[in-house]
């Protein structure tokens, strides 16, 4: 058995992107964990045959108090969004929007896409942050190779390898691939927590098997992770970690906040068209008769109520099926 105790969060698909939304898989947040340092949100998809699924094709929609980070492996997605930022997303090159008090963005796959493929993530920004100005950020890392795979450092430092884009909080976050085979011991800061999310391959973390689709997680004290490829095609995943964010935060469809009451002014504000979250141009869907901007969801009765995240240490016996 390994010495470093591994728990398992299984994904749950969850549409996205309104009414001809596509399919992704989410492994956080989950009843069973919220939280992997700052990263509060993460989905998974593909590899989707986009003439079958439609693609991505979601309208302009807001967020606060969070940044979102879009990492593709195939496929790409144009970005818009209020902060007079327009980009396209590709394979290997990291893109972080930083919400601040409000922005909205639009996320498309562009017509010669064939195949998507990818994850989109989130970070919780800190009190002391989230009221801050909208930005965008780019920046694609340097393949670091090793014997038996490569790695792709796009947030925070790691083997060796240190990313620009700015957090404000401590992070990691990086693309791993190993060969059929190989096995990567990884060095990293006893004081965050990781998650392991696989993509392709027989992946074992620290002995601990965790099938595709799948997110394992690892708690505070460790000073090195253990990958190994048992199968015999290449692997691809995904690490990501940061120091346990302690802040309670109440999340509810695209926001992040500290209260039930200040979620429900975000909304009131979206559905006003506030100058809070500005206005996005250059959207075009692939519907011609699609939404110019997604409407915000009914507001629950019941008072939304703080996530509440477990200690930071795995609990390999608990395993809860989304």
């Amino acid at each position: 058995m390994s010495a470093t105790p591994v728990e398992i969060i299984t994904a749950r698909e969850v549409p996205l992107g309104g009414p001809r939304a596509m399919t992704v898989y989410r492994t956080l947040p989950q009843r069973q964990r919220s939280m992997i340092g700052a990263w509060c949100f993460v989905d998974h998809y593909g590899p989707d045959d986009v003439s079958t699924t439609g693609g991505m094709d979601v309208a302009p929609h807001p967020h606060t108090g969070l940044q979102t980070v879009s990492w593709l492996f195939d496929g790409a997605i144009t970005h818009h969004d209020s902060g007079d930022n327009h980009a396209v997303v590709l394979p290997g090159e990291v893109n972080l929007m930083t919400a601040g008090a409000g922005i909205c963005h639009s996320e498309v796959s562009t017509q010669a896409t064939t195949s998507l493929h990818g994850v989109q993530l989130w970070t919780a920004l800190p009190d002391h942050a989230r009221h801050g100005q909208r930005r965008f950020d780019h920046f694609r890392p340097t393949p670091h190779l090793f014997d038996g795979g490569q790695a792709l450092v796009f947030i925070g430092e790691l083997l060796g390898e240190r990313s620009p884009i700015p957090t404000f909080t401590p992070l990691v976050g990086a693309e791993i691939r190993l060969d059929a085979g190989a096995a990567l011991t990884i060095d990293v800061d006893p004081t965050f927590e990781h998650g392991v999310l696989v993509d392709t391959g027989s992946i074992e973390l620290c002995g601990t098997v965790v099938a595709p689709r799948e997110l394992g997680y690892t708690g505070i004290g460790e000073t090195h992770l253990q990958l190994r490829n048992t199968g015999d095609h290449p692997a691809l995943l995904l690490l990501i970690g940061g120091e346990p964010f302690g802040e309670e935060i109440v999340m509810w469809w695209n926001f992040l906040g500290r209260s039930h009451e200040e979620i429900a002014q975000f909304r009131e504000d979206w559905q006003q068209h506030s100058d809070r979250f500005g206005v996005t141009h250059g959207y075009i869907g692939h519907d011609p008769e699609g939404l110019p901007r997604l409407p915000a969801p009914r507001f629950p009765i019941t008072r939304i109520k703080a996530r509440k995240n477990p200690a930071p240490h795995a609990r390999p016996e608990v395993r809860i099926e989304s």
